[in-house]
């Protein structure tokens, strides 16, 4: 008998430990980072300069700064701003992921202090800038490859590897080696001492092993609040400093409602999986197209058809920072080429007026803000569940309802809820509307309402 108690004290004590030991990993598990106070309302913008202007430079794109500002843009992510390398460089131009050294910029783009200038009038407008970082990997003729060839991965014939076998143009670095994690800490660190910068969009952040992230975000935060987007999904990248992740699961089933392969009840599913598998304040990035997707997978319009519009609303009323690409909102309908020359065509489209009454909304309606700052979806349900999404948030006595057809047929249908009731102005027209009893709605196809009302 007192061995069977011995037994049962062993495995309590044994239990308890473990819970001991744990309880911190949970609680890690639920924490995000500390966001910059000024991120709370914004949304982003990515800008091509290669593609912006005639010119592609630095000071051509500076010109276009008073639009942005003018369309609500609040944080402006530039792609790789470094020199490209030549040796086995893509295309004409090479890929700006392609970086030949991580302290100097593309000359194509201007100088140094050409940079310096536009990140002051980006932010003399009120705006912030982030800028695209590659720290897996650099192109084949970086100067490290010569000084530091230990810092790169290497085959069994001890020869320079690319990360991913069709990524020929450039090679992967080796993340066991502290020195190279310390010029790398190091090396973004003078970006934003030296010139300000606000943060970085972190390509392929998951090929980088996590506790460089943590080190980063840490030395990043102790010169200046600073806001870190990782290219990646997982949300473990929320408690190893980034602020931000790519919402491709939105993106894809955009795509699939858009083609008739989902329904409304799949954008169900999705959100409670984001409930359950993101912290509450973690930033998810959504989207209906970036560099890659409208390079590589086919513009919004090939994707999206006659639902271009409609998503974008979606986007920026929906849970997450929505993000606008360069010549979105010009409805552009190209491929932009990757390696080469391929001019934005700049045009008037009604998606800038658009984009640009969805961004001052969000700066101005606290329920449309980012993470815990702003409101939960609260869905409504309606008598054709299959094509109709409805919802309101609510956060601070201000107030979002949002409707939407998405389908190509009118739908008419009945709103099942008295939760949207009360007064609101359409943000699109100006126009002061009172909803009562909701019987008898008509929406037309890939038709939307969106109205707000503050406290």
């Amino acid at each position: 008998m007192h061995r069977i108690r011995s037994q049962i004290y062993s495995i309590i004590v044994r239990q308890l430990l473990i819970i001991i030991f744990l309880l911190p990993q949970l609680s890690a598990q639920q924490r995000s980072v500390v966001h910059p106070e000024w991120s709370r309302n914004l949304s982003i913008y990515e800008a091509n300069i290669r593609q912006y202007t005639p010119e592609g430079t630095f000071a051509a794109f500076e010109e276009y700064l008073p639009q942005l500002k003018d369309m609500g843009v609040g944080i402006i992510w530039l792609m790789p701003i470094h020199p490209i390398g030549v040796k086995n460089r893509k295309g004409t131009l090479g890929s700006y992921y392609s970086v030949k050294d991580y302290r100097a910029v593309n000359p194509e783009f201007g100088t140094l202090e050409d940079f310096r200038h536009l990140v002051n009038r980006i932010h003399e407008l009120g705006m912030v800038v982030i800028i695209d970082w590659v720290a897996n990997h650099t192109a084949w003729d970086h100067p490290w490859t010569q000084s530091h060839p230990e810092w790169y991965n290497r085959n069994i014939l001890g020869q320079f590897t690319p990360p991913v076998s069709n990524w020929t143009d450039v090679i992967g670095l080796d993340y066991s080696n502290t020195s190279l994690r310390n010029e790398m800490v190091n090396t973004m660190k003078f970006w934003v001492r030296e010139y300000d910068i606000d943060g970085f969009r972190c390509d392929v952040a998951a090929m980088v092993p996590s506790e460089f992230w943590v080190r980063v975000r840490k030395e990043l935060d102790e010169i200046k609040p600073v806001f870190m987007l990782a290219e990646a999904h997982e949300p473990r990248h929320h408690e190893m400093g980034f602020d931000m992740t790519y919402g491709w699961q939105f993106k894809d089933l955009m795509n699939n409602i858009a083609q008739g392969k989902k329904t409304v009840r799949d954008l169900d599913d999705y959100y409670q999986e984001e409930l359950s598998q993101y912290h509450p304040d973690a930033y998810r990035m959504i989207f209906t197209s970036n560099h890659d997707e409208n390079s590589w997978n086919g513009t919004v319009y090939e994707r999206l058809g006659d639902a271009v519009e409609i998503f974008a609303v979606f986007s920026g009323v929906f849970r997450g920072m929505p993000l606008i690409y360069s010549g979105q909102e010009a409805g552009m309908n190209k491929a932009l080429a990757f390696f080469d020359k391929d001019q934005i065509d700049w045009k008037n489209d009604p998606l800038r007026e658009i984009y640009t009454t969805l961004n001052h909304l969000k700066r101005s309606n606290h329920a449309l803000w980012n993470g815990t700052s702003g409101g939960d979806i609260f869905r409504i349900k309606t008598t054709d569940d299959k094509n109709i999404y409805c919802f309101i948030r609510e956060k601070d006595g201000d107030k979002i309802f949002a409707v939407f057809n998405f389908s190509d047929d009118t739908r008419i249908f009945q709103i099942e809820s008295q939760a949207m009731s009360g007064q609101y102005t359409d943000p699109f027209t100006g126009q002061e509307v009172a909803l009562e009893n909701m019987e008898g709605i008509m929406l037309k196809g890939w038709e939307y309402l969106i109205l707000s009302s503050s406290s």
